[in-house]
């Protein structure tokens, strides 16, 4: 339709007088092919170079032939056309371009197809090893490929380092994750001692203490500097009530310092708090120390614990087996020092539960094997405790002594889950020997859940434990190993 509301000629809209655009094509149905001139066709058999544009006009007639009428030049539009409206006359038709019949038959339509083969070509076996790298990324050409594969065939050692750079290109995919396996560090180091064991190795009875060390060092590895500050409140009982004391996360590694200086002074080495004068009694330690750091202890305390933990693991694989028995005092008691190693490992892990706690840290449990000899070392001292909180009222009376090393009265102590086992603890004297047909009672209770009633993190009262037999037994083993615990 054109502006005034008439079909205009040809059945496209146009407006009178104005300089028509033509679009970059016409359909082919809307054009008058037999009035376009047509361009030359090509001499068969060739093609006309890229520099040769042949001239877009309309083929000779042959002698014989009328000369077909020349086409005549389009006017001009007059300059003052574009300035009048609507009414002027429709203007002259736009010549089309050549339609798509005509635009097929030019020389750029009638080349022929390149020819692309895949049969292998033959290269030399150095040429063919060079290529391995680029047919193992798939950069090769479908030539060089079939190339390969055919040398691959008849070529051992090109066909293994062909494999080998196969999975080597697998590792380049980022698809998974780049996070790195947690257990990697274990299974290296497994294989690492499995290949080439140590040459003085750590003593059995001495990894649980270094293990735990480890641990409470590469949590201390990740905290902040600001978190060295952090609140953490120390937990045991003392008599028949639960205590607390408040410190930070540098005074807690203090503390640790402080008593396993025991196990130094008993090696040689030594001790922490500077001079014998220094008490044994662990609270007593640990009063000491922090009375005499005139600042708040920071980060720095964790080099000299380190180098402390080191000290003690080195000297103890050096020493022989016969150190093992080397006596440990607390003041009020004494251990070997197997036992004193693993009485520092469970506190060790115990304090490092309460850093982790303050500072929002995972914090796992030791292995099945550590944590067993863990609440082994606590079931055999509950007699001895048993028999102190006698002696101070605190405790029933003895009900069946028996001679040193014979069979007595016993509590049957069932430690479920990680690192369980069964114990029956002597009732009536520390000298006597538990025996499950004197067995009495039975107290049920988890590893862990245990270890936290050693530590006094947790009432005996509150302790999630399955009871059956003598109840008045089964109080006083509860109380006793919560009596176990200290600062």
């Amino acid at each position: 339709m054109s502006g005034d509301g008439r079909e205009s000629e040809g059945g496209e809209e146009e407006v009178r007088g104005a300089r028509r655009i033509p679009g970059p094509r016409g359909a082919a149905d809307d054009l008058d092919l037999a009035s376009v001139p047509l361009p030359p066709l090509p001499p068969p058999g060739g093609t006309a170079p890229d520099e040769a544009v042949p001239e877009q006009s309309a083929p000779k007639p042959e002698r014989g032939e009328a000369e077909p009428p020349a086409a005549e030049p389009l006017p001009e539009p007059a300059p003052e056309a574009a300035d009048e409206g609507p009414e002027a006359g429709p203007g002259p038709e736009p010549v089309p371009g050549p339609g798509p019949e005509a635009a097929d038959d030019g020389p750029e339509a009638r080349s022929p197809e390149p020819f692309v083969s895949s049969a292998p070509v033959d290269l030399p076996h150095r040429v063919l090893k060079a290529l391995l790298g680029a047919w193992a990324l798939s950069a090769c050409s479908a030539e060089e490929t079939a190339a390969v594969e055919d040398h691959l065939t008849g070529c051992a050692p090109c066909a293994d380092e062909a494999l080998r750079l196969r999975d080597a290109v697998g590792l380049l995919h980022t698809d998974g994750s780049l996070d790195l396996d947690p257990t990697l560090r274990t299974r290296v180091l497994d294989g690492c001692f499995g290949r080439r064991p140590a040459r003085i190795p750590v003593p059995e009875w001495a990894a649980p203490y270094d293990a735990e060390t480890a641990r409470l060092d590469a949590l201390l590895r990740d905290i902040g500097d600001s978190e060295w500050h952090a609140p953490v409140r120390l937990q045991w009982f003392e008599e028949e009530r639960q205590v607390s004391r408040r410190t930070t996360v540098a005074g807690v590694i203090g503390h640790l310092m402080a008593v396993d200086g025991l196990l130094s002074v008993a090696l040689g080495l030594d001790d922490p708090l500077d001079g014998g004068e220094a008490p044994l009694d662990p609270t007593e330690r640990t009063e000491t120390y922090w009375s005499a750091t005139r600042r708040p202890p920071t980060r720095a305390v964790r080099e000299p614990w380190r180098a402390q933990s080191h000290e003690l693991i080195r000297t103890a694989s050096f020493a022989g087996r016969n150190v093992a028995e080397t006596s440990v005092s607390y003041g009020a008691f004494a251990l070997p020092l197997q036992d004193a190693a693993l009485d520092r490992a469970f506190e060790c892990w115990v304090h490092g539960g309460d850093i982790a706690d303050a500072v929002d840290y995972p914090y796992p449990a030791p292995s099945a094997a550590h944590l067993h000899r863990m609440i082994d070392l606590a079931a055999r001292m509950l007699p001895g405790a048993l028999a102190g909180r006698r002696g101070a009222g605190l405790a029933g009376p003895a009900k069946d002594l028996v001679p040193a090393g014979a069979p007595g009265r016993s509590l049957h102590l069932e430690i479920e889950g990680h690192g369980g086992g069964d114990w029956y603890i002597a009732l009536d004297s520390p000298a006597a020997v538990g025996a499950p047909e004197r067995a009495v009672a039975q107290v049920a209770l988890d590893g862990v859940e245990f270890c936290r009633l050693v530590a006094g993190h947790i009432s005996p009262v509150e302790a999630a434990a399955g009871q059956e037999g003598d109840r008045e037994a089964i109080r006083d083993v509860l109380f006793a190993a919560a009596s176990l615990s200290r600062l």
